[in-house]
């Protein structure tokens, strides 16, 4: 577990470590912000197209296998990225990055599935949810103390001790799992579907990017990024009408039709919205609008993943004790409280006001995903580990990517930072909560499979 969670943490840290540093990544390449982006964008789009096919390739050869040549390939690629002359040769090695962390990402909580004997599993998935979670909000805050001593290639030197840290002792203690047979010749998907899996999930990203970025005057810019969804769209629905058709399709359709597992997938989409949502506009409304010195907002933030870390161990505890469904709909219920105190604080908020309400919402995720993931890992058969652990991460890769378009889209509509783009978005965050709550509140009498 130490494996699975250290490569858990360095993977999800890299994937926000980098935001903060993009201005300077652009003067240190004399690069337009429109290219500095791809930075980001290369390492988020090739994690999302290569978690799924990853992880049929687990099944086959392997999940340790998967896992130690994802996270071999991140510290290389991390290397490079850290010596890299020029920005076409960092947005490359961040795609490498992206393509390891798919590795990582898409069978870790199918090797947790195969390490916790079954009535102790909810703990394992505790820890990994405790991780993820206080990574992703802690990445922000963690790159500011970085870059307060160093430059900004400093934030990537660490994947690469850490990573070849995790591939040495992963190599000692990491299990055999079963691998699912093959029929002679079998492959675990044609190009074809992988093609479709690549540019479904690109053209989708890239499309709702680039609508969430264009300003009301742009309509060239936005009339591509609508090409783009709807083509992503189209290719969509002919990748999943093909997947339909397979016994054990790419994308996992046949998951999708257990009702248990549709709606913890519905559960995660909207409430790593309503996370993203909140935490990439706080910043701006505790540096804008509240007048909050960098150092002062990052120690406010800390108070969110401080109550993730607290809540979640407590939360694998209860698993088993209370229905899943239950656990994640009362989360849900306290982080959407959370999310629409913080947008009804006041006009000149004291330190306390800000903490204790960050705090409601860190508790309240915690309460919700372990369950949540608990209740994805245990409806999924045992053949299709793998897939149902790489839905976990596209599922969190999704929200995440549906949030931060829509603050794009905020922003775009309120250009000055006087507080009302910010405010809307904690308000939306807390819909968005509820909505995971409502669909996690509706597994309570649904049967695992």
């Amino acid at each position: 577990m130490l494996v699975i969670l250290l490569g858990l943490a360095v993977v999800v840290l890299d994937s926000s470590l980098l935001n903060l540093a993009l201005p300077a990544i652009a003067r240190s390449f004399a690069a337009p912000a429109s290219h500095t982006i791809w930075v980001v964008n290369a390492y988020q789009i090739a994690t999302l197209v290569m978690l799924l096919p990853l992880a049929a390739v687990g099944e086959r050869i392997g999940y340790r296998n998967v896992y130690l040549a994802g996270m071999a390939l991140f510290a290389l690629a991390a290397l490079g990225a850290f010596f890299a002359p020029s920005l076409e040769t960092l947005i490359a090695a961040r795609a490498l990055q992206g393509l390891g962390a798919a590795g990582v990402l898409s069978v870790n909580a199918a090797l947790v599935r195969f390490i916790y004997p079954r009535a102790h599993l909810g703990r394992g998935l505790a820890l990994n949810s405790a991780v993820v979670a206080g990574a992703s909000v802690a990445g922000p805050t963690l790159a500011a103390a970085i870059l307060s001593v160093g430059s900004w290639p400093w934030l990537l030197a660490p994947n690469v001790p850490l990573g070849l840290l995790t591939v040495w002792l992963g190599r000692k203690t990491l299990p055999e799992t079963p691998r699912l047979a093959a029929e002679p010749g079998a492959r675990a998907f044609s190009a074809l579907d992988l093609v479709l899996n690549m540019a479904m999930f690109a053209l989708v990203f890239l499309g709702a990017d680039a609508l969430g970025v264009a300003r009301k005057d742009q309509a060239g810019s936005m009339l591509s990024g609508a090409l783009m969804l709807g083509a992503g769209l189209l290719i969509g629905a002919w990748h999943l009408a093909r997947q339909s058709r397979k016994p054990r399709p790419l994308f996992p359709v046949d998951l999708l039709r257990i009702p248990v597992f549709a709606l913890s997938m519905a559960s995660s989409v909207n409430a790593f919205c309503a996370q993203t949502l909140a935490f990439l506009a706080l910043p701006f409304l505790l540096l804008e609008t509240f007048g909050r010195s960098a150092i002062e907002a990052g120690l406010l933030l800390t108070a969110w993943p401080a109550a993730i870390v607290t809540i979640a161990p407590l939360s694998g505890r209860l698993i088993g004790r209370y229905p899943d469904g239950l656990l994640g709909g009362l989360g849900m219920a306290v982080f959407a409280a959370g999310l629409w105190l913080l947008a009804l604080m006041p006009a000149h908020p004291s330190d306390l006001d800000v903490i204790w309400r960050m705090a409601l919402c860190g508790a309240g995720f915690a309460l919700f995903q372990s369950p949540n993931n608990h209740t994805i890992v245990r409806s999924t058969p045992v053949q299709r580990s793998g897939a149902g652990s790489a839905m976990l991460g596209t599922a969190r890769l999704t929200g995440q990517t549906l949030g931060a378009v829509i603050l794009a889209t905020l922003f775009a509509v309120w250009p000055c930072h006087d507080g009302t783009a910010e405010m809307v978005a904690l308000a939306g965050a807390g819909l968005f909560a509820a909505v995971a709550g409502v669909c996690s509140s509706l597994r309570v009498r649904q049967p695992l499979h």
